[in-house]
């Protein structure tokens, strides 16, 4: 099993997009060895439902993220989680300061596996438009893509 967390800033638009869409590819591509959540570095949402701009984002491209809730990352996230991907550096740096030092192999940035995209962060929408939802869609979709190829190629090795 290998288990997967996406991290943003408040658990609302970037990780459980993230979420929901790499959930989405790993079930078309009949991958059921994974564990996949969501964490915010900020507590400011927990136990809200995403963003209704990114539910409505996802659902338009056939994919529910409704049943999603915001969580905060807790200490044993760095234990449990095999790949915590941040959607931005100032996240990364945030789990950095409260990872424990020998497991901070595990945290990156999840753009890092993006195919066809230069950018290395995905941007935050909450203060733009619709936009800037369906920039940040396709952006995961592109990451997603990647780290599930990577995954493969490792599992198969």
């Amino acid at each position: 099993m290998v288990k997967v967390l996406f991290v943003c800033m408040g658990n609302i638009c970037r990780s459980p997009t993230a979420e929901g869409v790499f959930r989405n590819l790993a079930i078309k591509m009949n991958i059921d060895h994974l564990l996949i959540d969501s964490a915010g570095t900020h507590a400011y949402h927990i136990g809200e439902p995403p963003d209704k701009r990114s539910i409505s984002t996802a659902k338009s491209r056939n994919i529910d993220m409704s049943q999603q809730r915001a969580r905060h990352i807790d200490s044993s996230d760095f234990v449990e989680f095999d790949h915590i991907l941040a959607m931005d550096e100032s996240n990364r740096r945030d789990l950095l300061q409260i990872c424990p030092e020998h497991l901070q192999n595990k945290v990156e940035l999840f753009m890092n596996y993006s195919v066809n995209f230069n950018e290395t962060e995905v941007p935050d929408p909450y203060y733009g438009g619709a936009s800037g939802f369906d920039h940040v869609f396709d952006l995961v979709e592109d990451a997603s893509k990647g780290l599930l190829e990577t995954l493969i190629k490792h599992s198969s090795k």
